[in-house]
């Protein structure tokens, strides 16, 4: 009957142009396995037009697409077990290969297995041979089957055919996997039944389940029922350590009742005898002699070796001696020093006591040869203390210090017992690694550092150094500024420090007069863990400038006045006038004062001490010198440069307190004495005032010689009196009034006759201000009408007496000959004056 089977096809994702299948192998041709059109969402009627063609790396083409409809099916079956042979997951990789526009979607097909193999054994038939002395519980390995299927469907158990002498037992090997043992239950006899059959039935797990039979044949095998039998049970025998090969130690014998290939014996060393034994001796096999074999390298002085003599029958017999050899040590191995563990680099706050290194220390003679001491010098912090069999502690005597040294050569010195005694020796290096165990340092407790006032801003005042004889972070030193105040303000305010070098930099300008000391301490901080630091205290001294000039505290000039100091009319020589006290906020010889006189009005008179600023009469006041006084006193410092303040003091001779004081700032001073500037300046007014004085004398004369004594002029000699006298514009003057003013050095009293006319015609004077007139006229007035009033020094005052009628305006014709002089007219002299107005008189 053919069986079918079903395709059981399965897509298990698609995703990103893949779909994956799983179909069962050995699936008919023609089977049904999926739509490649529907999987993968492309159009069946589409997949002829776009040339789709499918691609593996298989040699066959399990799988066929319909070019309409896009249907999978099987094109070939498919035998996992030759495709995929042992592997646990089978899988196959098709690429789908579309055109216009090019596409490609990868396909993959993963074939399950089916129960379609039946577990089968290497060989036909198993042999078994079993002794029949053999107790109950011995086992025997039988052969596993193969089964190409996988997981379930392989091998799952064995069965044993039914016997009564035998019985079937699984066992599990290290890697989980289970093989079949044959166990004895009861015991064989070989005369009863020489020869078992049994059938072994290998069973996978498929549905329905496959099976394998071979047959399984056990012989029983004759015993061998005598063992040999040694002379002695034990052997002794002693040999020197340096005996040559092929020195004999002692020859064994033993003997054995069976006949025939049970009879005869073997010599040999039992598997119990250690390998380095077996090399060091040999054992003749027929004749049981034991010889040396090379050189006898041992530890201990008692060899203890077995022999055993084993029968040559199927199942050959054997039984144990014991060789005792005594070996005899010469002294030829000197100690070795090996060094288990080492402790490098240990910390310098290591504890005494710590363990640095583990040695041992061995030596392969036996007995007195092989005992060791062990020594290091004693210069060194450590020693050697024993600690178990062979091994010895090298641990720390005292306390490590990296700084003072930082590591050690332990020289380690080992010596025997023997005679004569052989030395060995091992160097060990051991570094001191560095903990933070060092504060910083700095070279001194405190620093001083003086420092200008007025000092630029960010300038570089000290730089503090703190050495740390650790390593590494352990000795990088970094430096901060402990918070304190200074004057009430925070010290972050004033300086600032390097983090890195210790620098101190100002961050304000110092002044002296406020600050004239102050302290803080600057702290240095390593980077260990924990951090150690140390602080330094500086001292800043600010040192002073000279930028303060003297202070004048008395005398005390207030709002620009002078200060003034009444002495006696008659004082006497070295009378104390005043004491000047200043004042310098400055420092040292920056305040050092010193007082000096710039100016008196009578240096003959006045004396001022330079250092005590004591202001004294040079000699008795005489009623001649003059009563008020002017002196000015400088106090000048000693700084570099020197400053200077001046006060002005005013002395009033007087031998009462008068009520209101003098002015000193006028020129009541004496005049100064005649020096040769004075003298040039004398000459000068003088020749001045001659030639001005001769100008004047011309002038009277001048005008004297031209003067007429009536009133009025002839019309031929009206030109010849005549002044031109110009009216200025918008002038406002009381009625009736017209005053003249005249500058020059007028020192006589002028009358001068005039008369005024208004001009070629008759016109009158109009009534009201003279501002009416027009400016482009001019008045012309007789000088004999003109009469001064009032003489100065630089101006006169004139009045000038006209007549109504005699007004007359004209053109200008006249040109103007010296001074601007202004007119007043009043009624009074003659009577006639009418109208009043602001004239301009060219004389």
């Amino acid at each position: 009957m053919r069986v079918y089977l079903m395709v059981f096809c399965l897509i298990c994702c698609t995703a990103k142009g893949q779909v994956v299948y799983s179909i069962a192998e050995e699936t008919e041709r023609g089977a049904p396995v999926g739509n490649v059109a529907k999987d993968l969402g492309i159009d069946a009627a589409t997949l002829s037009a776009r040339k789709f063609r499918m691609i593996t790396g298989s040699s066959k083409q399990y799988f066929n697409i319909n070019a309409s409809t896009g249907a999978l099916s099987v094109n070939e079956p498919i035998d996992r077990e030759q495709l995929c042979e042992l592997k646990s997951a089978c899988l196959l990789n098709y690429e789908l290969v579309l055109e216009n526009p090019l596409e490609l979607y990868r396909m993959e097909f993963k074939v399950l297995d089916i129960n379609d193999n039946s577990p089968s054994f290497p060989l036909s038939e198993y042999h078994i041979n079993v002794p029949e002395f053999l107790s109950p519980g011995a086992r025997f390995t039988l052969p596993n089957a193969q089964d190409l299927d996988e997981g379930t469907n392989g091998v799952q158990n064995y069965t044993l055919s039914p016997d009564e002498h035998f019985h079937l037992e699984m066992q599990t090997r290290g890697d989980g996997s289970k093989y079949p043992e044959l166990v004895l239950k009861k015991a064989l006899d070989r005369e009863q039944q020489a020869t078992h059959k049994l059938v072994l039935t290998a069973k996978d797990g498929g549905d329905p389940p496959k099976s394998s039979d071979v047959p399984v044949i056990v012989t029983v095998l004759d015993t061998n029922d005598n063992a040999p039998e040694f002379e002695h049970s034990v052997y002794r025998a002693s040999i020197l350590e340096n005996s040559p090969s092929g020195t004999l130690v002692v020859q064994v014998r033993a003997t054995d009742l069976d006949e025939g290939p049970n009879g005869e014996i073997r010599y040999s060393f039992s598997n119990t005898t250690s390998a380095d034994l077996q090399r060091m001796f040999l054992i003749h096999p027929h004749t049981g002699e034991v010889t040396v074999n090379g050189v006898l390298a041992v530890q201990r002085p008692l060899l203890e070796i077995l022999i055993e003599a084993r029968d040559n029958g199927a199942f050959g017999m054997s039984s144990t001696a014991k060789l005792l050899v005594e070996i005899t040590d010469v002294n030829n191995h000197g100690p070795e020093i090996t060094v288990t563990s080492l402790s490098s680099p240990i910390p310098e706050d290591a504890a005494p006591g710590t363990v640095i290194a583990l040695l041992s220390i061995l030596d392969k003679d036996p007995g007195e040869n092989g005992k060791v001491t062990c020594q290091i010098p004693d210069n060194l912090p450590f020693q050697l203390k024993p600690s178990l069999a062979n091994y010895y502690s090298l641990v720390t005597s005292g306390l490590l210090d990296r700084e003072l040294i930082s590591g050690y050569n332990i020289t380690i010195t080992a010596t025997d017992l023997g005679s004569p005694p052989i030395t060995a020796q091992k160097t060990l290096w051991v570094l001191i690694s560095d903990v933070n165990d060092n504060p910083p340092v700095f070279s001194a407790d405190t620093f001083d550092v003086f420092v200008e006032e007025n000092n630029p801003l960010g300038a570089f005042l000290y730089q503090v150094s703190a050495s740390d004889p650790d390593m590494g972070e352990n000795g990088r030193v970094s430096y901060t500024l402990r918070n304190s105040t200074v004057a009430g303000s925070a010290l972050a305010s004033f300086l600032s420090v390097s983090l890195a070098n210790g620098s101190i930099y100002a961050k304000r300008a110092f002044d002296f007069e406020q600050l004239r000391s102050f302290y803080f301490q600057v702290e240095a901080k390593d980077n260990g863990s924990p951090a150690l630091s140390a602080a330094i205290t500086v001292n800043v001294y600010i040192s002073d400038q000279n930028d303060n000039a003297p202070a004048i505290l008395y005398p005390i000039s207030q709002n620009g006045s002078v200060a003034v100091e009444v002495v006696p009319r008659l004082a006497d020589e070295d009378y104390l006038v005043t004491k000047v006290v200043a004042d310098d906020e400055d420092n040292a010889q920056n305040a050092w004062l010193s007082y000096h006189l710039a100016h008196s009005s009578d240096s003959t008179l006045f004396h001022l001490a330079p250092h005590s600023g004591e202001l004294r009469t040079t000699r008795s006041m005489r009623s001649t010198d003059f009563l008020k006084h002017k002196v000015v006193v400088v106090v000048r410092d000693h700084g570099d440069p020197p400053l200077s303040s001046s006060v002005t003091v005013g002395i009033l001779l007087a031998d009462t307190l008068p009520q209101a004081l003098p002015d000193f700032d006028d020129s009541g001073e004496p005049p100064p004495l005649l020096n040769a500037t004075n003298i040039y300046l004398i000459v000068s007014l003088v020749c001045v005032s001659c030639i001005f004085a001769a100008f004047l004398l011309f002038l009277a004369i001048v005008r004297l010689c031209h003067c007429r004594t009536c009133c009025c002029c002839p019309a031929d000699e009206y030109e010849k009196y005549c002044y031109s006298v110009h009216m200025l514009p918008s002038s406002h003057l009381p009625p009736d009034m017209l005053e003249v003013t005249g500058v020059g050095k007028l020192t006589h009293t002028y009358l001068y006759r005039a008369s005024v006319g208004l001009g070629p015609s008759n016109s009158s004077l109009p009534n009201g201000d003279a501002g009416n007139i027009p400016s482009s006229s001019r008045l012309q007035v007789p000088g004999p009408c003109i009469q001064v009033q009032q003489v100065q020094s630089d101006r006169l005052s004139a009045v000038l007496v006209v007549s109504t009628s005699s007004f007359h305006f004209f053109s200008p014709r006249h040109v103007a000959l010296c001074h601007w002089v202004a007119v007043s007219v009043e009624e009074g002299t003659e009577g006639i004056c009418r109208r009043a107005g602001v004239i301009s008189w060219d004389l």
